[in-house]
């Protein structure tokens, strides 16, 4: 006679906990064992969740496999980059770090620069500015006690790209070789991309999957037209007015853009200290009146960019102070680099999601409460919509005025 067999013993809360513990503890000192591998692992994640939509569109636009809509997308983006580097990357490489030392050599020798420019009278216009009258002292100790940490700041996050170029080239490669393949085994769903199953949550899994695709799709792809936009701007403003480095700059400037007053604050000092201090001056113009020039148009830029282009790009977003945004930012950059500041919005975003998710399942409420039900489409949207609207506005046009041409050389 056959024994039928036992089903297999549950575990006991103690067991679940044991392997709960055991777990956590693995991967904790995975993570800490690899820390170096963090950030191009959550590169590949933001690449992939990126570009998902872009292969998905050409899929069905050119009516193609998923395969070789990612093998047409891929090599689009490998040619991409190998002529922006060969165009102007190692010209950029070699600007920001020349950026960097001269900043680094003008801060050192400031106190220098300062007791020569107390005895300096300079005549701008009409007014008449003498330096004799005013105790620079005091200023220029006070001055290099806030601009060193912030240059301190700026120049390791820009640094690390530029200085190890040959490092950061080798990421990118296997940035985009990995990506690649997850791509490719996605099949075109997105839920293919991270699975992740618990009896019982299906649906709580699938809402938070929805808001952490709203604030992660919309701030990205928001923040990368504003940082494009930024770089493109400066990259014409600032060889047109004879400013020094101007790539350079110009990256900076659109790197400030992920922080918060800080960020933009660190751009304008730099540009004042480079355009002070280096020795060609368009039409021979004043010192002062010159730096005055290009720092009132960089305000100008960024006032622009953040009253009318951001708000249009960035509504509804996130909703985070962008004082929090600061200070996460700052604590990102430490852990993760030029990485974390850039996704340090959307981090934060995500934590306080997971946050208020948490305490209301402590406290026994719904973790979805009717007003929190309505999902925003994705930023870009209303744009794209625009765009396409425009495009079949003038091809109908074009086609109206061929078939016009057409009969009329019929009828002749």
């Amino acid at each position: 006679m056959i024994q039928p067999s036992a089903g297999s013993p549950r575990w006991s809360s103690t067991t679940k906990l044991l392997v709960g513990l055991v777990i956590i503890g693995i991967f904790a000192f995975l993570l800490y064992r690899f820390t170096s591998l963090v950030p191009p692992l959550l590169m590949i994640f933001i690449l992939v969740y990126l570009l998902h939509p872009i292969t998905a569109g050409l899929s069905r636009g050119l009516q193609i496999s998923w395969r070789a809509a990612v093998n047409i997308l891929y090599l689009f983006i490998v040619i991409s980059l190998f002529g922006l580097l060969a165009w102007g990357g190692v010209g950029l490489v070699q600007q920001v770090q020349s950026l960097i030392s001269q900043i680094q050599t003008i801060v050192a020798d400031l106190p220098t620069y300062v007791a020569n420019l107390s005895g300096q009278v300079f005549q701008i216009g009409p007014f008449t500015l003498d330096m004799r009258t005013i105790d620079l002292t005091a200023i220029s100790q006070q001055l290099l006690s806030l601009i060193q940490p912030l240059l301190a700041r700026t120049g390791d996050l820009v640094g690390t790209l530029a200085g190890g170029a040959v490092e950061v080239f080798g990421w990118t490669l296997f940035i985009l070789t990995v990506s690649y393949f997850v791509m490719a085994e996605s099949k075109g769903v997105r839920e293919d991309i991270v699975k992740i199953e618990i009896p019982g949550y299906t649906e709580d899994l699938r809402r938070l999957g929805s808001e952490l695709s709203r604030i992660w799709n919309a701030f990205l792809r928001g923040q990368i037209i504003i940082f494009v936009l930024t770089v493109v701007i400066y990259s014409i403003l600032l060889p047109a007015m004879s400013v020094r480095y101007a790539l350079g700059l110009a990256f900076m400037a659109g790197l400030a853009k992920f922080l918060p007053y800080i960020g933009p604050a660190i751009t304008w000092v730099v540009m004042g200290v480079i355009t002070f201090f280096q020795p060609f001056k368009p039409f021979d113009l004043n010192p002062l009146l010159y730096t005055g020039i290009v720092v009132i148009a960089a305000l100008i830029v960024d006032q622009v960019m953040d009253t009318l282009i951001t708000p249009r790009i960035m509504a509804r977003t996130l909703k985070v102070h962008p004082a929090a945004v600061l200070v996460a930012a700052l604590i990102a950059a430490n852990l993760l680099g030029l990485l974390g500041v850039v996704i340090a919005a959307p981090f934060l975003a995500t934590i306080l999601l997971l946050g208020r998710y948490v305490m209301r399942k402590m406290f026994d409420l719904d973790p979805w409460p009717p007003m929190e039900t309505i999902l925003h489409p994705p930023v870009g949207t209303e744009w794209i919509a625009r765009i396409k609207q425009l495009l079949r506005s003038f091809i109908a046009k074009r086609q109206e005025v061929m078939k016009s041409d057409k009969e009329n050389s019929d009828e002749q």
